[in-house]
């Protein structure tokens, strides 16, 4: 599936920046349990692959910033409703967030926006904080592309479901409000969102 310059910016995160201490260390493999209302996810970090998203990821969680955030967002692929994603974080809160980090591409780290695969959500390449999303159905359209038109980048894939994609499935289905969103995000947002309790390392 190949998505349009325009889905591509659809995935948006928050842009604001709080000063950054040193950085929690990005084991090759650490496994994450998301906990939230409608039960489990648990996820495998590849700190080895992708180590400066996965240390900003470990970041927030071992602060537990997470905490009481939520999965906001659930946007369908136009012409395969049964492709999409959830999206969950901080929403750029500036109490919270943390400074961008450096963008990490599918074309450095090898990995690939396949069913299950958890990725940094952004605007520009470089602008990533708290922000996430897990991919429903194989999406190669978020992996970068040299011949693409527009951002060529792609997404920063950073880890897996290993279990839980039915709660992930879950909240691919629920409603969203038709009117809440801005942008591309209209229409797109959960109503209402689904908490995130919290996220610790297993």
């Amino acid at each position: 599936m190949t998505l349009s310059p325009d889905r591509r910016e659809l995935v948006l995160g928050g842009l604001a920046a709080a000063a950054i201490g040193a950085p929690a260390s990005a084991q090759d493999q650490v496994k994450v349990a998301v906990k939230t209302s409608k039960g489990v996810i648990t996820l495998q970090l590849e700190g080895g692959k992708a180590p400066i998203t996965v240390r900003n990821f470990l970041r927030y969680v071992d602060a537990k910033r997470f905490d009481k955030s939520t999965f906001y967002r659930v946007s369908h692929v136009s012409n395969a409703p049964d492709h999409g994603l959830v999206e969950g974080g901080l929403q750029g809160d500036p109490r919270k967030v943390f400074k961008p980090i450096a963008h990490e591409s599918t074309a450095k780290t090898g990995l690939a926006h396949k069913d299950g695969v958890v990725s940094m959500a952004r605007r520009a390449p470089g602008t990533a904080t708290a922000d996430f999303f897990i991919v429903v159905g194989d999406q190669p359209g978020f992996d970068a592309d040299p011949a693409a038109e527009g951002d060529k980048d792609g997404f920063a894939a950073f880890g897996q479901v290993t279990d839980g994609m039915d709660v992930v499935h879950a909240i691919f289905e629920q409603k969203v409000s038709p009117t809440a969103g801005v942008g591309a995000m209209k229409g797109e947002m959960l109503s209402p969102p689904v908490t995130i309790i919290s996220i610790r390392r297993v």
